[in-house]
């Protein structure tokens, strides 16, 4: 774990340093697992895998040049059981909503991709996707519950936020095409809402899966959503298309499924 000294850093700019420390890591055999920054004391701490403090130190050096103050050697284990009872402590804590709406991506085409330009190379698109869909993810206040291998599962506490944050993963690859890259990279997004079992830092249940099976059925660069979805977010503005009923793979019946147009201006 390390520590940096970082006096008038804001909380966004240690989320887009995290992000970019993300991309670099792999090049210096680096896993970065968690970050915690406190903004009173001005300080931030990474937690992460490496061969040797040195290469901790390269990454930071080579993405935003916030060397660390100090290196510490420490059990993951017990760096989360110590802030699982920070969390503990205190007085009683408010009630938890268990309403989630569960976002899923998934890369078009990444077997083909990888196929086609070597896994070094794949790994390199890989890590941009990566980098593209977090930073949507940051801005809209969402949770990586997961990387799926070709994709992401995430979070959020309502539905606007990860409406936005689809639209936003949307943009950023639309806006990555405009560049004229050699490689093409397109995403679909699958998005559901409801109260799935959490545990263990990760989420199950039916809504996880209906987010999942939507993902599969959307088209690359196109958002789909559950009736619920569709029922919360035109509440706030966002506009549909009329619907559309499928058959889902580990559901009885057909399922009603709606796909973002965009939010009203």
């Amino acid at each position: 774990m390390d520590r940096h000294d970082v006096p008038g850093v804001t909380a966004e700019q240690v989320a887009q340093a995290h992000l970019a420390d993300l991309a670099m890591a792999p090049r210096f055999g680096v896993q970065f697992l968690a970050y915690w920054f406190d903004a009173d004391q001005g300080e931030a701490f990474c937690l992460a895998k490496a061969p040797e403090g040195e290469m901790l130190t390269a990454v930071h050096r080579e993405t935003h040049g916030l060397i660390p103050n100090e290196i510490i050697s420490v059990s993951e284990d017990d760096v989360l059981r110590f802030l699982g009872r920070m969390n503990e402590a205190g007085a009683e804590t408010k009630p938890v909503n268990p309403f989630r709406t569960i976002l899923f991506t998934d890369l078009q085409g990444s077997t083909s991709i990888l196929q086609a330009v070597g896994q070094s190379a794949f790994m390199v698109l890989l890590t941009e996707h990566d980098l593209i869909i977090r930073r949507a993810l940051v801005a809209s206040h969402g949770r990586e519950v997961k990387h799926t291998g070709d994709g992401i599962m995430a979070s959020f506490d309502d539905v606007p936020s990860a409406l936005e944050c689809a639209m936003a993963i949307e943009d950023g690859f639309e806006a990555r095409v405009a560049e004229a890259p050699t490689t093409e990279l397109r995403v679909r997004i699958g998005i559901a809402a409801g109260e799935p079992v959490d545990h263990n830092d990760d989420l199950f249940g039916a809504t996880v899966t209906l987010a999942s099976r939507i993902c599969d059925a959307a088209d690359a660069g196109h958002i789909l959503t559950s009736d619920v979805v569709r029922d919360l977010g035109g509440e706030h503005g966002f506009v549909f298309d009329g619907g559309r009923e499928i058959t889902l793979k580990g559901f009885s019946g057909p399922t009603s499924v709606f796909e973002l147009v965009r939010k009203r201006s």
